[in-house]
Protein backbone atom coordinates (compact mmCIF):
# COMPACT_ATOMS: atom_id res chain seq x y z
CA UNK A 1 0.00 0.00 0.00
CA UNK A 2 2.90 2.63 1.26
CA UNK A 3 4.89 1.66 -1.98
CA UNK A 4 2.10 2.26 -4.29
CA UNK A 5 1.40 5.77 -2.53
CA UNK A 6 5.19 6.02 -3.21
CA UNK A 7 5.16 4.33 -7.07
CA UNK A 8 2.17 7.14 -7.34
CA UNK A 9 3.76 10.21 -6.04
CA UNK A 10 7.12 9.29 -8.01
CA UNK A 11 4.79 9.28 -11.25
CA UNK A 12 3.34 12.48 -10.98
CA UNK A 13 6.48 14.39 -10.19
CA UNK A 14 7.82 12.66 -13.47
CA UNK A 15 4.56 14.09 -15.00
CA UNK A 16 5.02 17.32 -13.31
CA UNK A 17 9.10 17.80 -14.77
CA UNK A 18 7.94 17.01 -17.97
CA UNK A 19 5.33 19.65 -18.33
CA UNK A 20 7.89 22.00 -16.84
CA UNK A 21 10.29 21.21 -19.36
CA UNK A 22 8.09 21.56 -22.08
CA UNK A 23 6.86 24.77 -20.86
CA UNK A 24 10.28 26.31 -21.15
CA UNK A 25 11.24 24.68 -24.54
CA UNK A 26 8.62 26.32 -25.88
CA UNK A 27 8.91 29.71 -23.81
CA UNK A 28 12.70 29.49 -25.04
CA UNK A 29 10.87 29.34 -28.29
CA UNK A 30 8.90 31.96 -28.55
CA UNK A 31 11.78 34.03 -27.04
CA UNK A 32 14.18 33.16 -29.43
CA UNK A 33 12.01 34.14 -32.61
CA UNK A 34 10.05 36.81 -31.52
CA UNK A 35 13.35 38.54 -30.64
CA UNK A 36 15.86 37.44 -33.95
CA UNK A 37 13.10 37.70 -36.29
CA UNK A 38 12.72 41.71 -36.43
CA UNK A 39 16.47 41.96 -36.77
CA UNK A 40 16.59 39.82 -39.78
CA UNK A 41 14.58 42.06 -41.77
CA UNK A 42 16.89 45.02 -39.90
CA UNK A 43 19.88 42.95 -41.58
CA UNK A 44 18.21 42.94 -44.97
CA UNK A 45 17.61 46.76 -45.11
CA UNK A 46 21.38 47.39 -44.26
CA UNK A 47 22.67 45.22 -46.62
CA UNK A 48 20.34 47.21 -49.52
CA UNK A 49 21.22 50.81 -48.44
CA UNK A 50 25.06 49.41 -48.10
CA UNK A 51 24.72 48.49 -51.46
CA UNK A 52 22.92 51.56 -52.33
CA UNK A 53 26.06 53.92 -50.60
CA UNK A 54 23.63 54.67 -48.11
CA UNK A 55 23.77 54.62 -44.49
CA UNK A 56 20.75 53.37 -43.90
CA UNK A 57 18.57 52.60 -41.22
CA UNK A 58 19.64 51.29 -37.70
CA UNK A 59 19.79 47.11 -37.26
CA UNK A 60 17.24 47.90 -34.79
CA UNK A 61 14.63 50.23 -36.46
CA UNK A 62 12.23 47.20 -37.36
CA UNK A 63 11.82 47.02 -33.21
CA UNK A 64 11.38 51.04 -33.13
CA UNK A 65 8.64 50.52 -35.63
CA UNK A 66 7.13 47.62 -34.19
CA UNK A 67 7.10 49.38 -31.02
CA UNK A 68 5.32 52.53 -32.24
CA UNK A 69 2.89 50.34 -34.17
CA UNK A 70 1.95 48.67 -30.91
CA UNK A 71 1.38 52.10 -29.25
CA UNK A 72 -1.56 53.25 -31.86
CA UNK A 73 -4.53 52.08 -31.85
CA UNK A 74 -6.55 50.28 -35.15
CA UNK A 75 -8.78 52.45 -37.36
CA UNK A 76 -11.68 50.03 -39.31
CA UNK A 77 -13.41 51.15 -42.12
CA UNK A 78 -17.84 50.61 -41.36
CA UNK A 79 -17.67 47.70 -44.37
CA UNK A 80 -15.50 45.30 -42.62
CA UNK A 81 -16.58 42.52 -40.58
CA UNK A 82 -14.87 40.86 -37.91
CA UNK A 83 -12.93 39.06 -40.85
CA UNK A 84 -11.14 41.91 -40.85
CA UNK A 85 -10.54 42.36 -37.39
CA UNK A 86 -9.40 38.72 -36.78
CA UNK A 87 -6.67 38.00 -39.82
CA UNK A 88 -4.06 39.82 -38.31
CA UNK A 89 -4.29 38.18 -34.75
CA UNK A 90 -5.09 34.79 -36.92
CA UNK A 91 -1.73 35.65 -38.87
CA UNK A 92 0.69 35.87 -36.00
CA UNK A 93 -0.83 32.66 -33.85
CA UNK A 94 -0.14 30.85 -36.73
CA UNK A 95 3.54 31.97 -37.20
CA UNK A 96 3.89 31.50 -33.45
CA UNK A 97 2.27 27.61 -33.59
CA UNK A 98 4.85 27.42 -36.72
CA UNK A 99 7.72 28.22 -34.42
CA UNK A 100 6.82 25.30 -32.01
CA UNK A 101 6.76 22.89 -34.68
CA UNK A 102 10.38 23.74 -36.23
CA UNK A 103 13.41 22.96 -34.53
CA UNK A 104 15.73 26.11 -33.43
CA UNK A 105 19.18 25.33 -33.80
CA UNK A 106 20.40 22.97 -30.81
CA UNK A 107 16.43 23.17 -29.21
CA UNK A 108 14.55 20.16 -30.45
CA UNK A 109 10.66 21.39 -31.33
CA UNK A 110 8.03 21.31 -28.61
CA UNK A 111 5.43 19.92 -31.46
CA UNK A 112 6.90 17.06 -33.21
CA UNK A 113 5.12 13.95 -34.28
CA UNK A 114 5.59 11.55 -37.79
CA UNK A 115 3.66 13.99 -40.38
CA UNK A 116 3.74 17.21 -38.91
CA UNK A 117 4.97 18.90 -42.57
CA UNK A 118 1.36 18.63 -43.26
CA UNK A 119 0.60 20.86 -39.72
CA UNK A 120 2.94 22.89 -40.99
CA UNK A 121 1.24 23.39 -44.61
CA UNK A 122 -2.40 23.58 -42.74
CA UNK A 123 -1.11 26.61 -40.48
CA UNK A 124 0.44 28.64 -43.53
CA UNK A 125 -2.66 28.17 -45.58
CA UNK A 126 -4.63 29.13 -42.22
CA UNK A 127 -3.04 32.21 -42.11
CA UNK A 128 -3.01 32.70 -45.93
CA UNK A 129 -6.91 32.18 -46.14
CA UNK A 130 -7.93 34.68 -43.15
CA UNK A 131 -5.44 37.26 -45.22
CA UNK A 132 -6.91 36.82 -48.65
CA UNK A 133 -10.91 37.18 -46.54
CA UNK A 134 -9.59 40.23 -45.00
CA UNK A 135 -8.74 41.55 -48.05
CA UNK A 136 -11.72 40.60 -49.48
CA UNK A 137 -13.66 42.29 -46.96
CA UNK A 138 -12.59 45.61 -47.27
CA UNK A 139 -14.26 46.16 -51.05
CA UNK A 140 -10.68 47.88 -52.17
CA UNK A 141 -10.67 46.55 -55.59
CA UNK A 142 -6.87 46.71 -55.48
CA UNK A 143 -6.53 44.54 -52.24
CA UNK A 144 -8.78 42.17 -54.00
CA UNK A 145 -6.26 42.38 -56.72
CA UNK A 146 -3.02 41.52 -54.80
CA UNK A 147 -5.21 38.73 -52.57
CA UNK A 148 -5.78 37.08 -56.08
CA UNK A 149 -2.11 37.27 -57.20
CA UNK A 150 -1.26 35.88 -53.61
CA UNK A 151 -3.78 33.14 -54.32
CA UNK A 152 -2.32 31.96 -57.28
CA UNK A 153 1.14 32.17 -56.62
CA UNK A 154 0.62 30.22 -53.35
CA UNK A 155 -0.31 27.26 -55.15
CA UNK A 156 3.13 27.47 -57.12
CA UNK A 157 5.59 27.74 -54.48
CA UNK A 158 3.43 25.10 -51.80
CA UNK A 159 3.41 22.65 -54.62
CA UNK A 160 7.49 23.36 -54.97
CA UNK A 161 8.14 23.23 -50.96
CA UNK A 162 5.62 19.92 -50.89
CA UNK A 163 8.04 19.01 -53.49
CA UNK A 164 11.35 19.14 -51.25
CA UNK A 165 9.19 17.96 -48.16
CA UNK A 166 8.71 14.42 -50.22
CA UNK A 167 12.51 14.51 -51.30
CA UNK A 168 14.04 15.14 -47.49
CA UNK A 169 11.51 12.62 -46.12
CA UNK A 170 13.23 10.21 -48.59
CA UNK A 171 17.00 10.83 -47.21
CA UNK A 172 15.70 11.19 -44.13
CA UNK A 173 13.08 8.24 -43.77
CA UNK A 174 10.81 10.55 -42.07
CA UNK A 175 8.22 13.18 -42.49
CA UNK A 176 8.89 14.89 -39.02
CA UNK A 177 10.31 18.06 -39.98
CA UNK A 178 12.73 17.74 -36.33
CA UNK A 179 13.81 14.37 -37.95
CA UNK A 180 14.13 15.79 -41.51
CA UNK A 181 16.46 19.12 -40.16
CA UNK A 182 16.97 18.46 -36.63
CA UNK A 183 19.85 17.50 -35.11
CA UNK A 184 20.02 14.22 -35.71
CA UNK A 185 19.34 14.71 -39.21
CA UNK A 186 21.68 12.39 -41.51
CA UNK A 187 21.72 14.47 -44.29
CA UNK A 188 25.94 14.80 -45.40
CA UNK A 189 26.82 17.37 -48.02
CA UNK A 190 29.25 14.83 -48.87
CA UNK A 191 27.38 12.00 -49.91
CA UNK A 192 24.07 13.80 -51.12
CA UNK A 193 25.48 16.96 -52.48
CA UNK A 194 23.43 17.09 -55.57
CA UNK A 195 20.51 16.54 -54.23
CA UNK A 196 20.98 18.61 -51.51
CA UNK A 197 21.94 21.78 -53.92
CA UNK A 198 18.81 21.28 -56.07
CA UNK A 199 16.60 21.17 -52.60
CA UNK A 200 18.88 24.44 -51.24
CA UNK A 201 18.09 26.19 -54.65
CA UNK A 202 14.38 25.82 -54.71
CA UNK A 203 13.66 25.86 -51.08
CA UNK A 204 15.68 29.75 -51.55
CA UNK A 205 13.05 30.50 -53.94
CA UNK A 206 10.26 29.51 -52.47
CA UNK A 207 11.61 31.71 -49.34
CA UNK A 208 11.75 34.76 -51.91
CA UNK A 209 8.45 33.72 -52.34
CA UNK A 210 6.54 33.18 -49.59
CA UNK A 211 7.66 36.42 -47.86
CA UNK A 212 7.51 38.63 -50.92
CA UNK A 213 10.92 39.43 -51.22
CA UNK A 214 12.29 40.75 -54.55
CA UNK A 215 12.56 39.55 -57.69
CA UNK A 216 8.66 38.42 -56.74
CA UNK A 217 7.49 41.22 -54.66
CA UNK A 218 9.03 44.44 -53.32
CA UNK A 219 8.37 45.04 -49.78
CA UNK A 220 9.19 48.57 -49.97
CA UNK A 221 7.17 49.69 -53.02
CA UNK A 222 3.80 51.93 -52.89
CA UNK A 223 2.18 51.15 -55.99
CA UNK A 224 -0.64 49.04 -55.82
CA UNK A 225 -0.50 47.73 -59.11
CA UNK A 226 2.41 45.95 -58.98
CA UNK A 227 2.44 45.31 -55.17
CA UNK A 228 0.90 41.22 -54.23
CA UNK A 229 1.49 41.35 -50.54
CA UNK A 230 1.59 44.53 -49.31
CA UNK A 231 -1.38 45.48 -51.01
CA UNK A 232 -3.25 43.37 -49.06
CA UNK A 233 -2.64 44.90 -45.49
CA UNK A 234 -3.29 48.74 -46.60
CA UNK A 235 -6.11 49.16 -45.24
CA UNK A 236 -4.68 47.35 -41.55
CA UNK A 237 -3.03 50.09 -39.06
CA UNK A 238 -1.91 50.61 -35.07
CA UNK A 239 -1.87 47.25 -33.87
CA UNK A 240 -3.33 44.89 -36.52
CA UNK A 241 -1.07 46.45 -38.73
CA UNK A 242 2.32 45.53 -35.80
CA UNK A 243 0.91 41.95 -35.59
CA UNK A 244 1.14 41.35 -38.98
CA UNK A 245 4.19 42.95 -39.57
CA UNK A 246 5.57 40.67 -36.73
CA UNK A 247 4.03 37.51 -38.38
CA UNK A 248 5.77 38.58 -41.40
CA UNK A 249 9.06 38.67 -39.81
CA UNK A 250 8.28 35.10 -38.17
CA UNK A 251 7.76 33.81 -41.27
CA UNK A 252 10.87 34.66 -42.65
CA UNK A 253 12.63 33.10 -39.87
CA UNK A 254 10.88 29.98 -40.33
CA UNK A 255 11.63 29.08 -43.90
CA UNK A 256 15.29 30.07 -43.34
CA UNK A 257 15.27 27.79 -40.29
CA UNK A 258 14.21 24.98 -42.41
CA UNK A 259 17.51 26.15 -44.93
CA UNK A 260 20.02 26.67 -42.72
CA UNK A 261 19.84 23.15 -41.27
CA UNK A 262 20.96 21.94 -44.72
CA UNK A 263 23.20 24.20 -45.59
CA UNK A 264 25.41 23.38 -42.30
CA UNK A 265 24.09 20.85 -40.53
CA UNK A 266 24.67 20.12 -36.75
CA UNK A 267 27.36 19.13 -34.26
CA UNK A 268 25.08 18.12 -31.09
CA UNK A 269 26.87 20.26 -29.43
CA UNK A 270 23.78 22.98 -28.10
CA UNK A 271 26.11 26.04 -28.48
CA UNK A 272 27.78 25.31 -31.22
CA UNK A 273 24.79 24.64 -32.75
CA UNK A 274 22.77 27.56 -31.84
CA UNK A 275 26.02 30.03 -33.13
CA UNK A 276 25.59 28.10 -36.44
CA UNK A 277 22.24 28.40 -36.18
CA UNK A 278 22.05 32.12 -35.89
CA UNK A 279 24.64 33.08 -38.09
CA UNK A 280 22.93 30.61 -40.97
CA UNK A 281 20.00 33.19 -40.31
CA UNK A 282 22.34 36.74 -40.74
CA UNK A 283 23.89 34.42 -43.90
CA UNK A 284 20.61 34.36 -45.55
CA UNK A 285 19.84 37.87 -44.66
CA UNK A 286 22.44 39.07 -46.54
CA UNK A 287 22.14 36.98 -49.06
CA UNK A 288 18.54 38.07 -49.39
CA UNK A 289 20.02 41.72 -49.15
CA UNK A 290 22.55 41.00 -52.01
CA UNK A 291 19.81 39.41 -54.20
CA UNK A 292 17.38 42.49 -53.50
CA UNK A 293 20.05 44.63 -54.59
CA UNK A 294 21.21 43.31 -57.76
CA UNK A 295 18.40 42.17 -59.04
CA UNK A 296 14.62 44.35 -60.37
CA UNK A 297 11.57 43.16 -59.38
CA UNK A 298 9.73 40.84 -62.22
CA UNK A 299 6.75 41.23 -64.25
CA UNK A 300 3.84 39.54 -62.92
CA UNK A 301 3.90 37.44 -65.28
CA UNK A 302 7.31 35.93 -64.88
CA UNK A 303 7.14 35.15 -61.42
CA UNK A 304 5.44 31.73 -62.18
CA UNK A 305 8.01 31.04 -64.51
CA UNK A 306 10.49 31.20 -61.46
CA UNK A 307 8.28 29.19 -59.44
CA UNK A 308 7.82 26.51 -62.36
CA UNK A 309 11.66 26.44 -62.24
CA UNK A 310 11.66 26.06 -58.83
CA UNK A 311 9.43 23.46 -58.80
CA UNK A 312 11.99 21.45 -61.78
CA UNK A 313 14.76 22.00 -59.57
CA UNK A 314 12.74 20.38 -56.76
CA UNK A 315 11.58 17.82 -59.28
CA UNK A 316 14.86 16.68 -60.59
CA UNK A 317 16.19 16.57 -56.56
CA UNK A 318 13.38 13.93 -56.37
CA UNK A 319 14.50 12.25 -59.01
CA UNK A 320 18.27 12.25 -58.05
CA UNK A 321 17.14 11.07 -54.74
CA UNK A 322 14.82 8.22 -56.23
CA UNK A 323 18.19 7.07 -58.65
CA UNK A 324 20.56 6.62 -55.81
CA UNK A 325 17.93 4.62 -53.85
Amino acid sequence: MVSDVYLFIFNISISVENEMMMLILIILHWLIALLLSPFLLGVISKVKAFFAGRVGPSLFQPYYDLSKLFQKSAVYSQTTTWVFRAAPVVALASALLLVLVIPLGGLDAPLKFQGDIFLVAYILALARFFMIAASFDTGFSMEAMGASREAFFACLSELVLFMNFITLALLTRSISLSQMIGADSPLSWSHLGPTLLLVVASLFVVLLAENCRIPIDDPDTHLELTMIHEVMILDHSGVDLAYMTYAAALKFLIFATVLVPILSGWTGVFIKDMSIYITGLLGLAIVVGIVESSMARLRLNRVRNLLLIAFVLAFFGFIVTMWRG
